[in-house]
C-alpha cells in the first residue's frame, strides 16, 4: 500500500472507533497556512484535535512517537486558527492516535487522550 492509502485509512478507521464512542466528527483534514489537522470533533465537553499517525508494523519508530515537539506547535497553530474561525466553549483538547496497518487491514490501534497540552 502507497503512504497516502495508508494514511486515508488509518484517518477512516481512528474516525470510525471515535464516532462508535459518541464522538461527533466535524472536520476532516482541517487546513491552516500552519499545518493540518487529520480530524476534530466533539466529545462531550471537549472539542478535540486529532492527530492521527499510521503506519506499517515494521516501521522504526511507533506512530505515538512521531508527534514531535515542532509537530505539536504546528498543531497548535493550526487549532488557535480553527478556534479563532469557529469560536465555542467547549475545552481543546489534542489527542494523537496511533494504527498499524499490515496488508490492507488494521493490526493495532493506540489511542492517547490529552496527548500534549495546548
Amino acid at each position: 500500500m502507497r503512504q497516502s492509502a495508508i494514511g486515508k485509512m488509518g484517518e477512516d478507521y481512528t474516525a470510525q472507533v471515535l464516532e462508535g464512542r459518541g464522538f461527533t466528527i466535524l472536520h476532516r483534514n482541517y487546513h491552516s497556512r500552519y499545518g493540518e489537522i487529520d480530524l476534530i470533533g466533539e466529545d462531550g465537553k471537549y472539542l478535540v484535535f486529532v492527530e492521527v499517525k499510521a503506519r506499517k508494523p515494521q516501521a522504526m519508530s511507533s506512530p505515538l512517537e512521531s508527534v514531535t515537539p515542532q509537530k505539536q506547535r504546528r498543531l497548535i497553530l493550526t487549532a488557535q486558527t480553527y478556534l479563532a474561525e469557529h469560536p465555542t466553549g467547549k475545552q481543546p483538547r489534542f489527542d494523537v492516535a496511533g494504527v498499524e496497518i499490515r496488508e490492507g487491514r488494521v493490526v493495532r490501534f493506540e489511542y492517547l487522550e490529552n496527548a500534549f497540552f495546548g
